[in-house]
């Protein structure tokens, strides 16, 4: 099958992060395993009691060779734009796909199984991976256990081999992006009618708080320690939420909640500020939780992998990007990128589309990384 045929086919699997990705990866294994891969799956539990897959193929012996990694998993569709299809019946219109993931990211699934069918006909001179992780948009659950678990991961990480992120970057090259750092701070009250003194005010204990998560935001956006020229925009981004949960005015909040979430650049040192947070916290009286710690991804864009991907690939020069993929959890790869099909800018939209010319495009360059480092 072509790229597209192959994204027609995964973007039917509704794959939202709250849901199994059980499915699509039996579909997977039946795929990669026709082609002649050994697979190493590996399955967890998220938080919310959900049974998880990650799917890891490998074909080919020795080390070194071409490793490349994507997530199964979706942002939900509740607000799909269209009436005549649904967000899990993928459509072709002109000159694009339309489908939940089809640019974020079973696009770039697509495009690297067609370009394993194109390419892959004789026996390899050095292993090609194909890693394939759950809960990606909630966290990078499924590529951290990858990153802990995996004895192909470790062999990937042992043997030096060369990494690909298939994340939308209309193909352009990506040698770096922030971390995602969050946290949730929560303080308890008791509920209580607001005429009477038998209530506890959970917002009272957090105000404090709230000052100083003010406090941290004004200074990492101030102060040029915190910023970094290579981004755009060059600081942190540090987000601050907050909510009671109160719909009506005159109950005494019981549960006051803040949640922050930031995106470090390489080189920042966000634990500082994570422990900063906790001790503001634990001085207010209020729970304090992280919730999930992505390292920045960052390659030397002069390194010799990155130049031999930039001239694979006909681009000029590498770039860097603000949001994070699963690299954040697989940073003990020493050659990593970020390189696939689609535009970020359509990916978790309410008519999430990709370019068919992408499609192709993808599984050609894809097809020339396993030819000039596999076979």
């Amino acid at each position: 099958m072509n790229a597209l045929q192959h994204t027609h086919q995964l973007v039917q699997f509704p794959t939202v992060s709250n849901v199994s990705n059980a499915a699509i990866c039996a579909y997977l294994e039946s795929v990669l395993g026709s082609l002649g891969f050994e697979l190493e799956r590996l399955e967890y539990t998220d938080f919310a009691g959900v049974r998880k897959v990650n799917m890891i193929g490998k074909k080919g012996a020795g080390t070194g060779g071409m490793a490349y990694f994507a997530h199964t998993d979706t942002v939900p569709a509740d607000s799909w734009f269209s009436s005549e299809h649904g967000p899990f019946e993928p459509r072709v219109s002109g000159d694009r796909l339309y489908g939940r993931g089809s640019c974020d990211m079973k696009g770039s699934i697509g495009s690297m199984l067609a370009a394993v069918e194109q390419t892959v006909k004789d026996d390899l001179r050095a292993p090609l991976y194909i890693a394939l992780t759950a809960d990606e948009e909630v966290g990078y659950c499924g590529a951290i256990q990858v990153a802990q678990r995996s004895r192909f991961f470790q062999e990937m990480v042992q043997g030096g081999t060369n990494g690909i992120v298939g994340e939308p970057t209309m193909l352009k090259v990506v040698h770096a992006h922030k971390g995602t750092y969050g946290f949730r701070a929560t303080s308890h009250g008791k509920a209580a009618h607001s005429s009477t003194n038998e209530g506890v005010n959970a917002n009272l204990a957090m105000i404090p708080f709230l000052s100083e998560m003010k406090r941290i935001h004004d200074e990492t956006g101030e102060d040029p320690a915190w910023q970094h020229s290579d981004f755009d925009p060059p600081g942190i981004s540090w987000n601050i939420g907050i909510n009671d949960h109160m719909r009506a005015v005159n109950v005494t909040p019981e549960r006051s909640v803040c949640t922050v979430y930031f995106r470090p650049a390489p080189g920042h040192d966000a634990e500082c500020l994570i422990e900063r947070a906790r001790s503001a916290a634990a001085g207010c009286g209020v729970d304090f939780e992280l919730l999930w710690a992505g390292q920045p991804l960052h390659t030397n864009p002069d390194s010799k992998f990155v130049r031999e991907v930039l001239e694979l690939s006909g681009c000029e020069r590498s770039q860097t990007v603000c949001y994070g993929t699963d690299g954040a959890a697989l940073t003990g790869m020493r050659n990593l990128v970020v390189l696939g099909p689609g535009d970020i800018a359509q990916a978790h939209t309410r008519d999430e589309w990709i370019l068919l010319d992408q499609l192709e495009q993808g599984s050609q360059l894809y097809a020339k990384l396993i030819r000039h480092w596999c076979t």
